[in-house]
């Protein structure tokens, strides 16, 4: 972590007003590894919290609505759903941070990134139970009720997918820096292409490994899933098909590995992902092609944006330079299982 982070001096008189917590004791560090929003660690004698604010420069989306993001996980614990981090305060006040910002729980628990942590014995029993409760969670998610719950309200599933290939569509333009001829063909292909019947449940839109709290290195037990500032009442299999998107095999570029730790041996294939998922739904995926161009598609726009960011000097992290390669690959990928029909 990143010690002492500049621009939040304004945050410790906010800590102890709020939360009690004292100045001269509470210690503020930043995550590492993220691409979108900063998160922050903040640790004190009287327990630990996280700190979610929207990233430096422009405001691209509702991706990086911090207010949003809070309501939706207070309306996930009113409904009953536990595996959340407990929201605890909202700030909307920009004065603070420079941004408005929410704090939540901090869940105690082993977190996956994209290489398995050095010491870590993780052997393919761990993935492959990894892999199928992954598919589980996700399918309980899907599966809340949503009238009741008042859940509902978080969303307009009524065109849902149409928006969507619009709404990406027009951000990849908005953000393109360089021509890449096959993310424009995909665009094409997604407009002429989309399923004609909607489904309609809770969705969480960047699920994957790394937003993940698992029990431990021997238990691969889902805790808490992290990171729901896309979540919305939607079409699940576009949520599936955007965490097929994240889901890279051995034989995927390297560039597609860089998000989810889903290619070492014991993982689920994407095709065993979509099985598993198929026997415990009863929606029809007969379409799944459609989905899973679709996220690739999204993914790809999502590191345009974040390329975009860096190009004009809104970021400086390195990692933000190589992000071009993975919109490349995105783009190459999805318009090769479009031609060859195969995920």
């Amino acid at each position: 972590m990143n010690k002492e982070p500049k621009g939040l001096e304004n945050l410790f008189p906010y800590l102890e007003t709020k939360l009690k917590l004292d100045p001269q004791s509470t210690v503020i560090s930043q995550f590492k590894g993220g691409y979108s929003n900063l998160t922050y660690l903040i640790q004190s004698p009287s327990g630990q919290y996280v700190l979610r604010r929207p990233p430096l420069g422009l405001k691209i989306s509702k991706a990086h609505d911090m207010v949003r993001e809070f309501r939706i996980l207070e309306a996930l614990k009113k409904a009953g759903y536990k595996k959340i981090p407990d929201p605890i305060i909202c700030c909307e006040d920009e004065n603070v941070i420079g941004a408005p910002f929410f704090i939540m729980e901090k869940v105690e628990g082993l977190i996956l990134r994209n290489r398995i942590p050095e010491g870590m014995d993780l052997n393919e029993d761990y993935f492959r139970n990894l892999s199928q409760n992954t598919m589980d969670v996700l399918l309980e998610l899907h599966h809340l009720e949503l009238e009741k719950s008042g859940l509902l309200e978080l969303g307009k599933p009524q065109g849902y997918v149409e928006r969507q290939v619009h709404g990406w569509s027009e951000r990849y333009f908005q953000s393109k820096t360089d021509e890449l001829s096959e993310m424009e063909t995909v665009i094409d292909w997604l407009k002429a292409n989309m399923p004609k019947n909607e489904n309609i449940g809770f969705i969480h839109n960047d699920y994957k490994y790394d937003n993940l709290v698992l029990t431990g290195p021997e238990d691969p037990g889902i805790k808490a899933v992290l990171d729901w500032e896309m979540a919305t009442v939607g079409d699940p299999l576009m949520d599936l098909g955007t965490s097929l998107a994240y889901w890279a095999e051995a034989k995927d570029p390297d560039t597609l590995k860089m998000f989810n730790l889903t290619y070492p041996a014991g993982n689920f294939s994407r095709q065993q992902a979509i099985d598993y998922y198929a026997s415990k739904s009863n929606l029809k995926l007969d379409h799944i092609l459609f989905y899973y161009a679709f996220g690739l598609f999204k993914v790809g726009v999502i590191a345009q944006q974040i390329y975009k960011r860096y190009t004009l000097g809104f970021s400086q992290d390195p990692r933000f330079a190589g992000l071009i390669h993975v919109v490349r690959a995105c783009g190459k990928t999805a318009l090769k299982s479009i031609k060859t029909e195969k995920i």
